[in-house]
């Protein structure tokens, strides 16, 4: 089927799935996390097929890692999807209510979106939480990910289709491109596509932007900074710059830079270096850090590097002025984080740095739909408008305005004689 068909179908599945109800849709949700239970030796078999052409092929080991979908994870996306079923649907909920005259009604309602394309990495657990977020908010979802992924992400469409199915919801709903020509033909096809979420590089977002019409949400990149400021507790501050570097580095809310206020340098320093090199971090610093801490020099280009690996470049800072500043200007607006005990600076940081995610005293891991008991995430968006910050439910329905009325027309109120709006906000 060309890929102009496949979109025209999920279109039509879209109109269908935008009104089935919250029980069918919980209910389907049910099937397909049972199905993925039941059928867990024959997808871990597919991943290993994966797994094993990868390491053929070179793959880096922090992307293998995101490829690997073993008995664990999915459980825990399964996990996932009966954490879902737990949350409203966020469909057909009234966001304001008025009155314009007697008898005259205005809803703000919540709909779905429509159609939406999601090209994503080598990460099948991605496919899991994307497609199941789409069906909580009754979208059509089309899905490519990566190659090094197609066996595992084959068998996963596969299983979600035919439990779907099985619970009522209409056929094509969910598709599968399977080329990198199969993105670029969907890229024409704003007539029925409604949104494109790509996750990927720097070049591959920006590529998706040039070369469609179609509505694109999501993040180029995610250059996330841990700041430790000259107040910090040194042994939280450890552990946080521990965590949001290490505790899963391939992924786009591990820490890149670390910025550490040079009236704390010289203490914290030797401690962080220590544990981070113990855990296998190669450590690249500025002119002050190499003269504290015996470390790579950085380049100009690594305050502006995204690794994905267990690579940290460190920069000593005059203070929080600097520290906000250099975010601004290196970051991608994604997720940083200050370790800090003064709260007016925490205050700060939270207010002035321009990002999605501004934290105080916590690990930049933590930004993540999941986490935030949005159920999951298709993706984090650094946009500014519609949805920012980890995309979940909430930000994968849009609105519709319906007038309610008994027969009014607008010649009745054009005029000095017309009648008058009265504008009366109601209870939602």
């Amino acid at each position: 089927m060309r890929i102009a068909e496949i979109a025209a179908a999920a279109k039509s599945a879209s109109i269908r799935l935008a009104a089935v109800k919250t029980d069918v849709k919980n209910k389907a949700l049910a099937e397909i996390a049972a199905a993925l239970k039941a059928r867990t030796g024959e997808i871990v078999k597919a991943n290993e097929k994966d797994l094993a052409d990868a390491e053929k092929n070179g793959l880096a080991a922090p992307l293998l890692k995101r490829l690997k979908f073993d008995e664990n994870k999915i459980a825990d996306v399964c996990a996932g999807i009966e954490s879902l079923i737990k949350l409203d649907d966020p469909v057909g909920k009234t966001i304001s209510a008025t009155e314009l005259d007697e008898e005259l009604r205005l809803y703000k309602v919540s709909c779905p979106i429509g159609v939406i394309g999601v090209v994503f990495e080598s990460r099948p657990d991605a496919l899991v939480q994307i497609s199941m977020l789409c069906l909580k908010s009754g979208n059509a979802v089309l899905l490519k990910g990566g190659s090094e992924a197609q066996h595992t992400n084959r068998i996963l469409a596969e299983i979600i289709t035919q439990a779907g199915q099985t619970a009522g919801l209409p056929e094509g709903w969910i598709q599968l491109l399977q080329t990198r020509q199969d993105v670029a033909e969907m890229l024409a096809l704003d007539e029925y596509i409604d949104l494109i979420i790509p996750r990927g590089s720097n070049d591959f977002v920006r590529y998706i932007m040039d070369n469609t019409n179609i509505v694109v949400l999501g993040h180029a990149e995610g250059i996330c900074h841990v700041y430790i400021d000259g107040d910090a507790d040194p042994d939280m501050a450890v552990n946080i710059a521990v965590d949001s570097k290490c505790q899963y580095v391939a992924v786009c809310n591990a820490a890149e830079t670390m910025l550490v206020d040079e009236k704390i340098a010289e203490a914290f320093l030797p401690k962080v270096k220590t544990i981070l090199e113990q855990k296998g971090v190669e450590l690249r610093g500025c002119e002050k850090t190499k003269s504290i801490i015996d470390v790579k020099p950085a380049a100009e280009e690594d305050w502006s590097a995204e690794y994905l690996d267990y690579i940290l470049s460190i920069k000593v800072v005059a203070g929080l002025d600097e520290a906000i500043e250099h975010i601004n200007r290196y970051g991608s607006g994604h997720t940083d984080t200050i370790v800090t005990s003064d709260k007016d600076k925490a205050d700060r940081f939270m207010e002035l740095v321009d990002s999605a995610n501004v934290f105080w005293n916590c690990s930049t891991r933590f930004s993540d739909g999941f986490r935030y008991g949005l159920g999951a995430e298709v993706g984090i968006s650094t946009n500014k408008i519609h949805a920012r910050g980890p995309v979940g439910l909430e930000g994968l329905v849009i609105y519709k305005w319906k007038l309610l009325g008994t027969g009014q027309i607008v010649a009745d109120y054009s005029g000095s004689g017309g009648k008058k709006f009265t504008h009366k906000k109601l209870d939602a």
